[in-house]
């Protein structure tokens, strides 16, 4: 028996406490905790690290980029859409920022979209959706219902470098200073290579210009 799948505040309250408890633990000693969600009795970290580890927080919309920025070391979004200015103006000015973005690297467009279509459809989703859907076998529905028409725009599908560097500079252009490559399928490796020899030293060189 488990509680029920917390509303969007729920949740982000229960995160704020959560960090709230973590910072606590990571100051050392035994430490004990009443809160609205969690309760801990004479806890302790008997390993701490030199220096406690950064908490990035993941946000799209306003309200959890607010909280990023309020309590959170940093941000991270699956969408250059994230609202940088509200995450800024809450405290998250000059933390990272770290964007995940989503490509299958197949040999063709068409084949990225078969790949994408039967692994991980989920970036074709309506945005919102994700934080609604409580278990795993609630995904099965939705993604049934996706489209390849919808991967438009989430997904960067096939080998041409273009794409790939343009998704890339959306990313910056919006104020994030990170991009974690998430290659969808099997073949990892013909990302790699593409990455490698293609992309990588394009978006050296626009970075090294940027900073000149």
């Amino acid at each position: 028996m488990t509680d029920a799948w917390p509303s969007n505040a729920r949740w982000q309250a229960m995160l704020q406490e959560a960090i709230e408890l973590i910072g606590l633990l990571w100051k050392g000693g035994t430490q004990t905790f009443e809160g609205r969600f969690f309760t801990v009795d004479r806890a302790r970290i008997y390993s701490l690290p030199p220096d406690p580890p950064p908490i990035y927080l993941g946000a799209a919309g306003r309200t959890a980029a607010r909280l990023a920025g309020r309590i959170g070391d940093g941000l991270i979004s699956v969408s250059p859409s994230a609202d940088i200015r509200a995450f800024d103006e809450s405290g998250g000015a000059g933390k990272p920022r770290h964007g995940e973005l989503y490509v299958c690297c197949a040999e063709t467009r068409a084949r990225a979209i078969e790949t994408v279509m039967r692994q991980w459809p989920l970036p074709g989703l309506p945005p919102g959706i994700l934080t609604e859907l409580a278990t795993p076998s609630r995904f099965s529905e939705p993604a049934q219902s996706v489209t390849p028409e919808a991967l438009t725009g989430s997904v960067v599908l096939g080998p041409d470098p273009a794409e790939h560097i343009q998704a890339i500079k959306r990313y910056a252009q919006a104020g994030f200073d990170h991009v974690h490559i998430h290659q969808i399928g099997p073949d990892q490796q013909s990302a790699v290579r593409l990455y490698e020899r293609e992309i990588l030293p394009q978006v050296g060189r626009l970075a090294a210009g940027a900073r000149a």
